[in-house]
C-alpha cells in the first residue's frame, strides 16, 4: 500500500503560511480589525451576531460553520449521553437528544434568534464540556415573537438519475410561557452510481468484466418538537422526534466472462428498507442552593428497521437460474437516566458530579431462503436471530481548579456494565472500567492558549456486530460475535492555539493513543471472520486547523479554512502475526468533515475557500478534500478503498427579496472512487492469491439549487 511521509503533507500549509502576504495578515490583523480586542476575553472568544452578518446566515448552523478555526463534532458515536451532543452547547446546556443530530438542531434555530457564540477553550467552571477541549456555546434569545425558518432545494445528478426535491420548515414561538420550536423535514431520495468491476485471476489475467448500475430511491420525513419553560424555579426542557424513511435500492450487474464460449449473465440485487425512529428527551434543572445546581435527564429512543434483500441470477436466454432472499427485522431501544450536580462553594473550584444509568438492546431476526431451481429452501444463518441487552451504570466526579493563568480540570469516573445475549447465542458478561481524566490549560495571553489532555475512554459497541448478516453483493457472510467487548483507549493530546484578531486562528495538536482490546475483524476460520478484539494497538500523529484571511492577495472579504491530519498506527495482525496499521472502516459509516478526517487514514486534507462581496451581497467559494487509501483487513482478503479527491464549488446571494439563493456544483472533476479486493486461497498474505477485483464507481457531477429564508 502506498505510503507518504508526514512532512510532505505539511509542505503546502507551511508554504502558504510563510508567504509574505499571509505573514503580514497574521501579524497585523488585530490592528486591522477594530473589534478584535473586544472579542477575545479571559473566559473565551466571543463572536456577536454582527460578526456573522457578512455570511448572511439563516440558521444557527450557518453561524457555527463560519466560526474561525472551529470544527463541528456531531458526537453521534459517543458512549451514553455524556458526549452525545458533541462540542456544542446551547445557552450553556447540551440538548437532551441523541438521534436528533446537533447540526439538525442548530439548523432549526433562526439566525435572527442567536445573540452570540462563545468559544469555551479549556474548562470553564459550571459547564460540562464532556471531555472536549474547545466547545462552541450558542446563546439563543427567548422567542419574543413567532419566527419561521424555511428551506427548499432540488438536486440533479448529471447521470440519468431522477431530480430530487426536499425542504424543511421550523417555527419558533412562545405560547403560555413555553418557548417551543416545531420543525418538519421532508425529502425525496434518489442517488446511485455506475461503474465496472474487473476480475483478474492468480496470473493477473482478466477473466470477467461487470458493468454495474446502482440506484436508490425513496423518501424521508421527520417531525421534531422542542420546548422550554419555567415552572417556579425549575427549568423544564423536552425534545420529541419522529422519523420515517423508506428506500428501494437496485443494483443491476451485467457480468461478461472473458473466456471463449461462456455467456454473459445478469445479477440483480434489490433491497427494500423501512426505518421508523422515535426519541423522547426530558430534563429538569434548578438551583438547589446558592452553591449547588442540579439537573435530571431522561432519554428514550426506539428504532425499528425492516429490510428485505434479494438476488436474482438471469442467464443469457433471460431465464432465472437462482434466487436468494433475506428478510431482516431489527428493533433497537435505548433508555438513559442521568443526574448532574454542580457545586461552586469552594473558592477557585467548581465540582461536578454525574451519575448515569443506561439500558440498550437490539433484537434481530433473519429469515434467508434460496431457490436454485428445485424450489425454495430455508438457509440457516448462525447468530442471526438473537437479542443483545446491555445494562450500564456510569459515575464521574470532577473538579475545575482555577490557578491564575493555569486551569486544571481533573476527575475520576467508573463504569460497570453487563451484556447479555440470548437466542442463537447464549452468553452473559460483566465489565468494570476506571476512567480518570485531566485537562490542563495555560493562557499566557488573550490570544494564546496551550492545552494538555489525558483521559481513558471506553468505546461504544455497535450491537450490529453481535448479529450475523448476509452480504449478497459480495457473496459473503458477515458473522456476529457474542464475545465482543468495548475498546478502551488512553488518550494524550497537546494543543496550542494562536489567534490573530477575529478571523485568523491556528491550532496544532499532537496526539498519542494507547488502545486496548482493539476492535477489528477476528479470524474464525481460513475463510470467515467476525468483529472481535485483536489485542493492543497504538495511534499517533498531528492535526492542524486554521483560518487565514486572504485580503493580502487582493481577495477582499475572503478566507481559507484548512483542516489537516496525519497519523500512523500499529497493531499485531491476527492472521499474519506481523505489525500493520489499524484497519479502516469499509464503505459507508459516519459522514461529515470530522469523521472524514479521523477514519483511520494516514493523512487527510480539507480546504474550504470563501469570498463574501458584501456590497453586492454575493459569495462564492470552493471545497477540496482528499485522503489516502483506507485498508480493511479480512482473514482471506485485503480491501483497499481509494476515494481520490473531491472538488465542489458554490455561489450564493441574498440580493432578491431577502432570500438566500445558493447554487452548488459537486464532484466537479468527476473522479470516482475505487475499491480493490485481493482474495487469497487461504489466509491473507500467507497463501497464494486467488483473484483480484478492481471496482470503479462514479457518482457523477451533481447540481444543487437551494432557497432559504426566515421571517
Amino acid at each position: 500500500m502506498k505510503r507518504i511521509q508526514p512532512w510532505k503533507l505539511l509542505i503546502p500549509i507551511a508554504s502558504m503560511l510563510s508567504m509574505p502576504g499571509i505573514s503580514w495578515a497574521m501579524t497585523h490583523i488585530a490592528a486591522a480589525e477594530a473589534t478584535a480586542a473586544n472579542n477575545i476575553q479571559d473566559e473565551g472568544v466571543i463572536y456577536p451576531a454582527d460578526f456573522f452578518r457578512r455570511y448572511q446566515p439563516t440558521t444557527a448552523l450557518d453561524m457555527v460553520q463560519h466560526v474561525p478555526g472551529f470544527q463541528l463534532d456531531e458526537g453521534d458515536d459517543k458512549r451514553g449521553f455524556g458526549s452525545a451532543a458533541g462540542n456544542i452547547l446551547i445557552n450553556n446546556r447540551r440538548p437532551s437528544a441523541k438521534q436528533d443530530s446537533i447540526s439538525a438542531i442548530l439548523g432549526r434555530i433562526p439566525a435572527a434568534n442567536v445573540e452570540r457564540i462563545e468559544m469555551v477553550r479549556g474548562q470553564d467552571g459550571g459547564l460540562d464540556l464532556a471531555g472536549y477541549s474547545v466547545v462552541a456555546n450558542v446563546f439563543v434569545r427567548e422567542a419574543s415573537r413567532a419566527s419561521v425558518r424555511w428551506e427548499a432545494y432540488v438536486e440533479k445528478n448529471l447521470e440519468p438519475k431522477p431530480m430530487v426535491p426536499g425542504g424543511s420548515i421550523s417555527l419558533s414561538n412562545r405560547w403560555a410561557d413555553i418557548d417551543y420550536n416545531l420543525g418538519f423535514d421532508a425529502r425525496q431520495i434518489a442517488w446511485g452510481d455506475v461503474g465496472t468491476d474487473e476480475i483478474f485471476d492468480a496470473q493477473n489475467e482478466l477473466t470477467e468484466i461487470r458493468t454495474d448500475d446502482f440506484l436508490s430511491e425513496g423518501h424521508e420525513y421527520s417531525v421534531i418538537l422542542s420546548t422550554s419553560t419555567y415552572l417556579g424555579d425549575v427549568l423544564f426542557q423536552s425534545n420529541v422526534k419522529f422519523r420515517d424513511q423508506s428506500t428501494d435500492r437496485e443494483l443491476i450487474s451485467l457480468r461478461v466472462p472473458q473466456l471463449a464460449g461462456v455467456s454473459a449473465t445478469d445479477e440483480i440485487f434489490n433491497t427494500g428498507t423501512d426505518t421508523r425512529e422515535f426519541e423522547l428527551g426530558i430534563d429538569a434543572e434548578r438551583k438547589l442552593s446558592s452553591d449547588l445546581a442540579g439537573k435530571a435527564i431522561f432519554l428514550y429512543s426506539l428504532q425499528n428497521i425492516d429490510e428485505i434483500d434479494s438476488q436474482r441470477s438471469i442467464d443469457a436466454a433471460g431465464d432465472q437460474t437462482e434466487f436468494r432472499s433475506a428478510a431482516t427485522d431489527k428493533v433497537a431501544r435505548e433508555a438513559i437516566a442521568r443526574l448532574e450536580l454542580d457545586w461552586s462553594g469552594f473558592s477557585d473550584h467548581a465540582v461536578q458530579f454525574n451519575l448515569e444509568g443506561a439500558f440498550n438492546s437490539l433484537d434481530g431476526s433473519l429469515v434467508q431462503t434460496e431457490d436454485a431451481g428445485s424450489g425454495l429452501i430455508n438457509v440457516p444463518v448462525p447468530g442471526a436471530n438473537t437479542l443483545v441487552e446491555e445494562e450500564r451504570v456510569d459515575v464521574l466526579i470532577k473538579d475545575n481548579w482555577s490557578l491564575g493563568r493555569f486551569e486544571l480540570a481533573y476527575g475520576l469516573g467508573a463504569e460497570i456494565s453487563r451484556i447479555t445475549q440470548t437466542g442463537d447465542a447464549e452468553l452473559e458478561r460483566s465489565f468494570t472500567y476506571i476512567k480518570p481524566e485531566a485537562l490542563l490549560t495555560y493562557s499566557p495571553g488573550q490570544d494564546r492558549q496551550t492545552r494538555f489532555r489525558i483521559a481513558r475512554e471506553v468505546s461504544q459497541l455497535n450491537f450490529d456486530d453481535f448479529i450475523s448478516a448476509t452480504v449478497f453483493e459480495d457473496d459473503d457472510l458477515a458473522l456476529g460475535n457474542p464475545n465482543l467487548q468495548p475498546e478502551t483507549t488512553w488518550v494524550a493530546e497537546l494543543s496550542h492555539e494562536r489567534r490573530f484578531g477575529d478571523f485568523s486562528v491556528t491550532t496544532v495538536t499532537v496526539f498519542h493513543h494507547w488502545i486496548s482490546e482493539v476492535e477489528d475483524l477476528l479470524p474464525l476460520s481460513t475463510t470467515f471472520e467476525a468483529p472481535g478484539n485483536i489485542g493492543s494497538g497504538r495511534r499517533w500523529g498531528v492535526e492542524f486547523e486554521g483560518t487565514v484571511p486572504m485580503d493580502w492577495s487582493g481577495l477582499t472579504g475572503a478566507r481559507l479554512d484548512i483542516k489537516a491530519r496525519w497519523q500512523d498506527s500499529q497493531v499485531t495482525d491476527p492472521v499474519t502475526g506481523r505489525t500493520r496499521v489499524l484497519s479502516s472502516k469499509s464503505e459507508g459509516g459516519p459522514s461529515g468533515e470530522y469523521a472524514y478526517l479521523r477514519n483511520e487514514t494516514e493523512y487527510a486534507l480539507i480546504l474550504n475557500f470563501r469570498q463574501d462581496v458584501q456590497a453586492a451581497r454575493v459569495a462564492w467559494g470552493w471545497t477540496m478534500k482528499t485522503r489516502t487509501e483506507r485498508p480493511y483487513f479480512k482473514v482471506n482478503e485485503l480491501e483497499i478503498l481509494d476515494e481520490n479527491f473531491e472538488v465542489n464549488a458554490f455561489v450564493e446571494s441574498t440580493r432578491w427579496w431577502g432570500l438566500k439563493v445558493r447554487f452548488e456544483v459537486n464532484r466537479i472533476f468527476e473522479i470516482g472512487k475505487r475499491r480493490d479486493r485481493t482474495l487469497y486461497v487461504g489466509e491473507r498474505e500467507l497463501t497464494a492469491r486467488d483473484r483480484f477485483i478492481r471496482r470503479s464507481r462514479d457518482n457523477g457531477r451533481e447540481l444543487l439549487l437551494k432557497f432559504s429564508g426566515a421571517f
